[in-house]
């Protein structure tokens, strides 16, 4: 599952078991699911069908190629009567929610909404999606794991980047007059407090906030109303500070995350995972998402320190991971204008296309192929026919250019 996903979803049970221990010790394990075809990925979709499949999906249509149409169809026939995506539809002919049916998620349908927009032609499954997320706002203006969780850093960054993927305004976005950045601002640590800059997951019981790099990442392209893609940018002269101020404008939320960022993989290169019993593990997922934030900001030289330390260290880790975690180092390598056909010696496109059906461009490419090859033997003869015919010796003709063609 995609680290910034799962540790969302791990921090949402942690507040339904505090809420209630007897009852909420964490989620049953997974039964084990057929990977319907048109599906990225071999592993068991229950928690992340969607969110990988939206991921494949986004990352190749940034990469400018033409996802299958099976793949397209897979993720539209997730969506539920009421506009939303859930984690995995296990039978679309069955309807959502109710004891057996599908249950909606946030999550899913921000990262599903990215996909369809940016891949057109499906205006009206964007347009329920987006109508469905505007109703699960909180009333401090943000949004958590689900309608009844309060609301969090990633949930509310992850909303703001689908709606404004969306065209939406999301400074007209109010729930009892506070708007999702104002939601945003309120989960920022101030500069002259331990973990300055950074963004807090949610506050604990007392209210504290904590430094959490995940939400940081996150926090940085919601404050700037980007979503999962940025286009490469101009690096700045010099890298964002941590400024204060009484109340810091969405860039200036942005820039003081991007701050903390900046400071906290100076030391290694990468971040280290927050989960229990990964100590000194490194997160590889959420490295790579502070390298798109860091690029969102203009502080790319930091950036691409971290982006390289990814080339050496992370290949595993996105073999292992399966779709997601190709499409999140892709974007990394985009944010940064760097080649992801040749990442640590990976080609991350081919490896990403091999987890899921031939985009539309490879088998464009493997009939252009067989038919040049067909029409270059006839030709070869035709000329040869006509040069015996005119007395004029013909020993051969180069034929037909191979064309590469995607896994």
């Amino acid at each position: 599952m995609n680290v910034r996903r799962s540790a969302a979803a791990l921090a949402a049970i942690g507040v339904l078991a505090a809420a209630a221990p007897a009852t909420a010790a964490g989620p049953s394990p997974s039964p084990k699911v057929a990977v319907p075809s048109g599906l990225f990925g071999k592993g068991d979709p229950t928690y992340d069908g969607v969110w990988r499949q939206s991921f494949a999906l986004l990352a190749q249509h940034t990469l400018g190629e033409r996802p299958s149409a099976s793949a397209i169809n897979w993720l539209v026939g997730q969506q539920c009567d009421d506009g939303f995506f859930p984690a995995f539809r296990a039978d679309p002919s069955k309807p959502c929610l109710g004891k057996d049916g599908a249950q909606a998620d946030i999550d899913a349908t921000a990262a599903a909404i990215q996909a369809l927009q940016a891949l057109g032609e499906h205006d009206g499954e964007v347009h329920r999606a987006v109508g469905w997320l505007k109703g699960m706002q909180n009333k401090d203006g943000g949004f958590g794991f689900s309608i009844e969780q309060p609301s969090d850093t990633n949930h509310t960054a992850d909303v703001i980047g689908a709606l404004s993927v969306a065209g939406e305004n999301v400074t007209a976005l109010r729930s009892e007059g506070k708007t999702p950045l104002e939601a945003l601002s309120e989960l920022s640590i101030p500069c002259s407090a331990d973990g300055g800059g950074a963004f807090a997951y949610q506050p604990d019981k007392k209210g504290k906030l904590a430094a959490n790099a995940d939400a940081t990442a996150a926090g940085v392209l919601g404050a700037l109303g980007k979503g999962f893609v940025i286009e490469p940018g101009k690096a700045r002269d010099k890298a964002p500070a941590c400024t204060a101020s009484g109340k810091p404008t969405p860039a200036q939320l942005a820039d003081n995350a991007s701050a903390y960022l900046a400071r906290t993989l100076a030391k290694t290169g990468h971040l280290t995972s927050s989960l229990a019993g990964a100590k000194d593990q490194p997160d590889y997922g959420n490295t790579a998402d502070a390298v798109v934030a860091l690029a969102a900001t203009g502080s790319t030289a930091q950036a691409k320190k971290s982006y390289a330390w990814l080339e050496k260290n992370a290949g595993n880790w996105a073999e292992q991971s399966g779709p997601a975690a190709y499409a999140e180092l892709i974007f990394a390598a985009h944010a940064i204008g760097a080649d992801p056909h040749d990442f640590g010696g990976t080609d991350l496109v081919r490896a990403l296309d091999a987890t899921g059906p031939a985009t539309q461009t490879a088998k464009a490419t493997h009939s252009e192929a067989k038919q040049g090859k067909h029409d270059s033997g006839t030709k070869v003869w035709w000329i040869v026919g006509v040069g015996l015919v005119a007395g004029i010796g013909i020993g051969f003709l180069l034929s037909g250019r191979r064309k590469r063609q995607q896994p």
